[in-house]
């Protein structure tokens, strides 16, 4: 079974339409989808259309910004009612910060010497909100950084001139709005978070008591000792396996959609839970 329930949109930093993000996971021969835009919804009423056409369940998801003590996380929700009213005041809430996050992105960018950056960066993007990604994509195409990793490496990480500290909701209070809304929370890439085990394990042990039903185990950039780690550390709190490639659709990311390895999760898959 090839399942894919990380993916994002051009509602929020992603480039392809939910209709193309569809289409991509045909292609790729995915037996289940979630579109799992940043704070947002709005895409799956046609993501969710244009896979009725396919032999492709598609499964409704979001994943959310939250801050679990002064570490900034993202959770998935995914079985998610799309217009329940929590979720939906809850999502808005994030990106009103979004919104002032960005504006001050670009006043470190100014005084960094890059003029202009917040209207450089809004062309990025197809909604009124605009990421880390989108000024991002918008310092490598004016050839201010080569890719990604040096755009965050000199600009956006620690006290680097277009960090800012993200004032997102408690993940408690995330968990409730994916729960609200009837879906499952599942933590998105845990060994990005630049922890040592020990503290990842205690922040999995600390989302587990707030609710926390999953794990990502496998994304694209998973090894075979990644996956075995992450599974080892959800056996510990009796959590269920997700799996997903956290595809955007730039050009410059070597991330392809259902290219995250297949994995046999067994009773263990959140898609036993969902169907």
């Amino acid at each position: 079974m090839k399942i894919e329930l990380h993916t994002h949109s051009y509602y929020s930093d992603g480039v392809l339409s939910p209709k193309e993000i569809v289409e991509k996971a045909v292609n790729a021969k995915c037996d289940f989808l979630s579109l799992t835009d940043h704070d947002s919804v709005e895409g799956l009423a046609e993501a969710s259309k244009y896979s009725k056409y396919f032999d492709l369940g598609f499964i409704n998801g979001v994943e959310v910004s939250a801050k679990h003590n002064s570490q900034s996380i993202h959770i998935v929700g995914l079985g998610v009612n799309p217009q329940e009213k929590n979720l939906i005041e809850g999502l808005q809430k994030n990106n009103n910060f979004r919104i002032e996050r960005a504006k001050k992105i670009s006043e470190g960018l100014f005084k960094a010497g890059i003029d202009k950056a917040y209207e450089k960066a809004s062309l990025m993007s197809k909604t009124k909100y605009i990421t880390r990604t989108h000024f991002a994509q918008m310092l490598i195409q004016e050839k201010i950084s080569p890719n990604m990793s040096a755009v965050f490496k000199k600009y956006m990480t620690g006290n680097k001139p277009g960090s800012v500290k993200g004032e997102w909701a408690s993940s408690e209070e995330v968990i409730k709005w994916i729960h609200r809304a009837g879906g499952l929370a599942i933590l998105a890439h845990p060994l990005r978070y630049k922890m040592t085990l020990t503290k990842l394990k205690k922040l999995v042990n600390e989302l587990k008591l707030m609710g926390l039903d999953g794990i990502e185990i496998v994304n694209s950039f998973s090894r075979s000792e990644d996956i075995e780690l992450t599974k080892m550390i959800a056996d510990e709190n009796n959590l269920l396996y997700s799996s997903g490639s956290d595809y955007h659709g730039w050009p410059n990311q070597m991330i392809e959609l259902g290219g995250a390895p297949e994995y046999d999760f067994g009773k263990k898959s959140v898609i036993n839970y969902l169907r």
